[in-house]
């Protein structure tokens, strides 16, 4: 084996490790990230939020097929901003935080769009409930910080959230829709 070649795979081998190393590094935010829902009962719009959550990105801006999020939310820590409604939500009807005290995502395909735009398929579950979905995520920077943005209409009775006398759609929509924001450190430039 020559220096030449010797060198070149020292090369590349650091910078696969840096490559790695860069993409190990990323990191949400939380106190610059959130997740808001609106529920509608009676066909008033309510608001709530998830004040506990995290995720696991491994984003690759050079190729966004290969990136993997893994999102962990805390279903206890749903507020509403009302003690009777937030000690519902974490009832059995609602999230049954006893049984099912964490709702997941996965992806498992990120798509560029072009202009900052990618859609990311993969599975949510929530109350132990699997479902495909596919989420329109916004990417911009500012600094370091990489901002992830998206809005999500879900079905709450495909997740069994809301079960029971609470399964009527006259009372409480079906139609729930999560707004998120995640702020991100270590993602490369867009």
């Amino acid at each position: 084996m020559t220096f030449s070649t010797t060198f070149r795979a020292a090369f590349f081998a650091s910078a696969t490790l840096l490559g790695t190393a860069a993409m190990a590094a990323q990191a949400l935010v939380p106190a610059q990230s959130s997740i808001n829902f609106t529920a509608k009962q009676m066909g008033v719009p309510l608001q709530g939020q998830f004040k506990k959550f995290d995720a696991q990105v491994s984003f690759d801006t050079a190729k966004p097929e290969t990136s993997k999020i893994h999102f962990t939310v805390e279903t206890g820590s749903a507020t509403m901003g009302s003690k009777e409604t937030d000690s519902n939500l974490l009832g059995a009807d609602w999230f049954n935080i006893a049984k099912f005290p964490k709702a997941t995502f996965d992806s498992t395909a990120v798509k560029a769009l072009g202009g900052g735009k990618y859609q990311v398929d993969g599975t949510l579950t929530i109350k132990g409930n699997a479902q495909k979905v596919s989420v329109p995520v916004v990417l911009t920077q500012s600094g370091a910080t990489t901002i992830a943005a998206g809005t999500l209409p879900l079905k709450r009775l495909s997740f069994k959230i809301g079960d029971g006398d609470w399964a009527d759609t006259s009372m409480v929509a079906d139609e729930v829709t999560v707004q998120f924001k995640l702020a991100l450190t270590g993602v490369g430039k867009l």
